[in-house]
């Protein structure tokens, strides 16, 4: 999986200069998470380690990346999944299987709500 959102991030016209930093599990994320900053962080809810909810609860309370988008990427499809991963603080949630276009405009309104929002309310 890992593979190809790094794919499909790095390939397509519509996102421009992107530099994706993979990690293996969720301790390696929260390892890899003080060399950022990161302009958005893509995790899937089933990781080795720590799961995707987890590590979303630990970027939000981190107060260098408290306001870093998070999408999250799960096989999980009912209402119940998203809404926990949303109050959790995801900002997007992807249902497995999607196309590389899909997460790709996922991604790019992300990015663009993140940077719309670091220069509103401060």
């Amino acid at each position: 999986m890992r593979s190809f959102v790094r794919s499909a991030l790095e390939s397509g016209d519509d996102l421009v200069d992107v530099d994706v930093v993979e990690a293996s599990g969720g301790f390696e994320a929260l390892r890899l998470l003080p060399r950022g900053p990161y302009d958005l962080v893509i995790t899937d809810i089933n990781m080795p380690d720590i799961n995707g909810l987890e590590l979303i609860q630990f970027v939000r309370n981190n107060p260098h990346h408290r306001a870093t988008p998070i999408l999250l990427i799960s096989t999980q499809s009912s209402e119940r999944d998203r809404s926990r991963a949303l109050s959790l603080g995801a900002d997007g949630y992807v249902v497995k299987p999607f196309t590389p276009e899909e997460l790709r405009a996922r991604v790019k309104g992300l990015l663009e709500k993140g940077r719309t929002s670091a220069g509103g309310d401060g």
